[in-house]
Order: C-alpha cells, then structure tokens, then sequence
C-alpha cells in the first residue's frame, strides 16, 4: 500500500540527511563559544547582549534537534510500525519549537542582519513557525489527523528554512550583483516562502499523509 510512496519519501529523507550532518558540521565550531566563528563575525555590535546570546546559543542547538526530529514524522512505515515513538519524537519537536526554537529565533530577528525586510522577514518565520506547529498539535488533540498533517507539513517547512538559507548564500552571490544587506534580505525571504509554496503543493497532493 505503501511502497511507491515510502519510496517517494525517502528520495526526500536521504537527502535531508545529508543536509542535517552538514548543519551539524557548521554548528558545531559556534559550542567553541569563541566569538570570532564565521556568522558571529558580523554580530559583533550585538554579542554583547546577553539575550542575543542566550537565543542564539538554543536556537541553533535545539533547532539541529527540531530539523532532525521532523525528518522522521513522515515516514508511513515508521509510523504505522512505531506509533508510540512517533508520538514522543512528535511532542520533542513541538515542545522544543514552541518553548525554546521560535521564541529564541524570534528574539535573533529583532537583530537580523539586512536591514528592516530582513527582520521583518525573519520575524514572520518565527511567528508562522510557532502557529503552525501549536496548530498541529491541537489539531492531533481534537485526533483531526488530516489537519495535523497539513499543519505539521507546514511547520516542517519553516524548519527547513535552516538549510535553505544556508543554500542561498553560497548560491545567490553567484548569479545576483546585490549590497550585502539587499542580497541578505532577499535571501531572507527566499529562505522560507518557496518552502511555504512547496509544503502547499504537497498538502494538496498528499504526499505525507498517513492515511
């Protein structure tokens, strides 16, 4: 029943993978809490804030968490063979997105790099972010499975914004002549509403649903 489907899922799991342990390799330098590690270069009118600090140091901690945790929330097999464990990774990833990874990256926006469209444009990741996933969870509480997946699906999305963004800058610089601050903007933005588009496409599709 599953097989052209599961199939389907793990051409994109694979790759998420890959993506995520090349997340982890960035990430780990900044546990180092040096202040002179690649994006903190340019954060260093900010680094003295504690709370800059504070949010920067769990968002991208527990976010790693999150982008690792969301891989495995739409797997059919997974999920009809391991009901249980899907259910604790799922309530590790909302606890974490609405507690600690969308308030900490909402708290990052407000000192984004790129002027006002950048934070704007971050600060509405952040915001759809913690909807999204508090929508999914609710929805599984009232067991409206159909409307949890599409909230989840959506919430993923965002979470992914991570390694899109990561993306963009090594790509974008390379086909656009833009200021630094006009090039971090557009890729802001760039970062999350093509995944918002595609998570669309696939909820109408029904790609990822369990049923």
């Amino acid at each position: 029943m599953y097989t052209k489907r599961t199939v389907l899922i793990l051409i994109w799991t694979l790759p998420l993978l890959f993506f995520s342990w090349l997340m982890l390799k960035i990430t780990l330098p900044y546990f180092s809490f040096e202040y002179d590690v690649a994006f903190l270069l340019t954060k260093q009118r900010v680094l003295h804030k504690a709370i800059w600090r504070w949010a920067f140091y769990t968002h991208i901690s527990t976010s790693l968490i999150v982008l690792l945790l969301g891989i495995f929330q739409f797997i059919p097999v997974l999920l009809k063979a391991a009901p249980k464990l899907h259910r604790l990774m799922g309530k590790i990833y909302v606890l974490l997105v609405l507690c600690v990874s969308a308030p900490s990256g909402f708290i990052m926006a407000l000192y984004a790099n790129g002027g006002l469209w950048a934070k704007i444009s971050f600060s509405l990741i952040s915001l759809l972010w913690f909807f999204f996933t508090l929508q999914a969870y609710l929805k599984i509480k009232k067991q409206q499975v159909q409307s949890h997946t599409a909230f989840m699906i959506r919430s993923y999305a965002l979470t992914l914004s991570a390694i899109t963004l990561r993306t963009y800058v090594v790509i974008l610089p390379h086909f656009f002549i833009l200021h630094s601050s006009e090039m971090y903007a557009l890729i802001s933005w760039l970062s999350w509403v093509p995944n918002l588009i595609l998570a669309e496409i696939l909820i109408r599709k029904r790609i990822f649903y369990p049923y």
